[in-house]
Parts: C-alpha cells; structure tokens; sequence
C-alpha cells in the first residue's frame, strides 16, 4: 500500500442538526467516517475518544439537534470497501418485501448481520448500499440480532429516517415475534416484566441478565403451538432492550431453540441433528400505526417442521 492512498483526518467537531436528530451515534459515525473498518469506529466510541458535548457516551446514545459531536483523529484508505458476493445480493434482492421512494422492508435472512462488526466483515447495511447508487443513502432504523430472521426496515431518505425514528422514539410502533422454545409454555404466562441489564464483556460481546438494577422491560406472551417437546410463542415487544425476548423467555425456564447464548447447549447439539441449525426467533410483524406503516415476513419452513 503506497502512502498516497492514506488519508490522515484531523479532530474535528460537528454541531448535530435537525436531520440526525434522534440518531444513534454508531449511526452517524459510520454515516460521516469512510472506508475505515467498523471495528476502529466502534474502538473509537468504547476508549471515550468521541465524545457529545465533552461527554464519553455509548453506541446507543441517540443525539440531539445542537449536540456537540467529536470526531477524533483517523486515517482512511481510499477505496477500502469489501464487496459482497453476488449471490448475497440475490439473496437481498429476493427478499425484499415493499419498496418505495423512502422506505425498504427486507425479510432478513438469518446468519446476516444487520451492519458489519469487526475488520472487513459485511452486514446488511454495507451491502444494500452497494447493490444500486439509489440505496447509497440507506440507513438502518433499527436492528435485529445476526440469527434472527425477518422484517428489517432501512430509510432510504434522511427525511424518512427521523419520521420513523420518531416514531420508535415515541413508543407507537408495534412489533411482534414468533418464538419456539423447548417445553410445555404456560398458559396462564401472558406477561414478563423482569428488569434487564445489560453487561459488556471484555470480548467486547453483550450479554443481559435479568436484574432489579436493569432497566423496565415488558413482553406479553401468547401461546400459538405446542406439543410435548416444544412451543410456539407470539411475543409482543412493549419495551425494545437487547436480547430481551431471549433473556425474558429463559428467565421463565423456557429458553428459545438454537439459542447458543442463552440456550441449551444439550438440547441446542440433538436439535441440530434434526437439521435445525439456527435460532428460532422471527420477526415477523412490524407496524408504524400513525405512517400507515404494517409489513408483515411470514415464519421460514424451521419454524413449521417441529409441529408437523
């Protein structure tokens, strides 16, 4: 690598106008820092060398109009991009569920993360945008774990990005998951409001635990299926915390399927042998009731076959 194609950025600070009101940091990180890896940018939030308004902060911390961004020195590499493979785009492109001059809805596959983590790995995001020059703008309005499948909204448009965040900000969107956990679900267990924490480990990894110093966090629960090895759940998210199905469900003795993190790991090896090689958990409905927004991604065949 020659030395000319190094770019070396000096601190900079950026004043937050109305158009990332309400967005994340990481967000607006990797909206503003080019062909850097994501790991350098999420190294860059965790060692408290970007701070808003003099202060260290989190990845999650959405910003507000007149925040005070710092942007700490970084060097770049011209045309340093990891193109994604042609058939992950076919496969983006095939599931692509509604699309207009905003807003995309994509039934996510699981295994694809929703934006690349660390070194050169891609994400969801990273390869929409290079799939056309329309999409180059695209820009997550929320997230879902790698292994979990369904619907994933991207804003195509910064004007879209702040209705709908605004939106979420606001507690009106409505979203609904499809669960399969091992064993009999109780009926008469139709509403978990355990407080969750949430804990980073030196891995950098998150894991969330229930406890009274977490924070406020309220799933209902209805049963759809169930049979004597296993049932199928509706849960409703009323509160949006990491990992908060998974940990809620567990926190009841009912651990989701193929969960390799908060799962069975004896029971999570004999599924596997059955051809089940991932983690039950789908989104499967997604509303924006005041944009007359409802996007519905039906369940994948895995989720059918335990109860035939």
């Amino acid at each position: 690598m020659t030395e000319e194609e190094i770019t070396f950025h000096k601190v900079n600070i950026v004043e937050i106008d109305e158009d990332f009101q309400s967005t994340r940091i990481d967000n607006f990180l990797l909206y503003k820092i080019k062909n850097v890896p994501k790991s350098r940018i999420y190294s860059m939030i965790r060692k408290g060398e970007v701070r808003i308004n003099g202060s260290r902060c989190k990845p999650e911390k959405k910003l507000n109009k007149g925040d005070k961004v710092r942007i700490p020195p970084y060097k770049s590499v011209k045309n340093f991009i990891q193109k994604p493979k042609k058939s992950l785009i076919e496969l983006i492109k095939e599931n692509i569920i509604f699309e207009d001059n905003s807003i995309l809805a994509i039934n996510k596959p699981e295994g694809l993360a929703s934006h690349g983590g660390s070194g050169l790995s891609l994400g969801l995001i990273e390869s929409v945008r290079q799939i056309d020059s329309k999409y180059s703008d695209a820009h997550l309005v929320h997230r879902l774990d790698r292994n979990t499948s369904g619907i994933m909204i991207l804003a195509k448009k910064r004007s879209a990005l702040r209705r709908l965040n605004e939106e979420i900000r606001q507690g009106n969107v409505e979203k609904k998951y499809i669960a399969i956990v091992f064993g009999n679900w109780p009926k008469n267990i139709k509403r978990i409001d355990k407080k969750l924490l949430k804990n980073e480990l030196r891995s950098g990894e998150r894991e969330v635990t229930v406890s009274e110093e977490g924070k406020e966090s309220l799933t209902l629960v209805d049963l759809l299926e169930n049979n004597k090895k296993f049932s199928k759940l509706e849960c409703k998210l009323i509160t949006g915390r990491t990992h908060q199905i998974r940990v809620h469900l567990k926190s009841e003795g009912f651990p989701i399927v193929g969960d390799e993190k908060y799962g069975y790991k004896d029971k999570n090896k004999l599924i596997k042998k059955q051809g089940i090689n991932r983690m039950l958990l789908h989104s499967k409905t997604l509303k924006f009731p005041q944009l007359d927004l409802d996007f519905t991604a039906e369940e994948p065949n895995e989720f059918r076959t335990l109860f035939l």
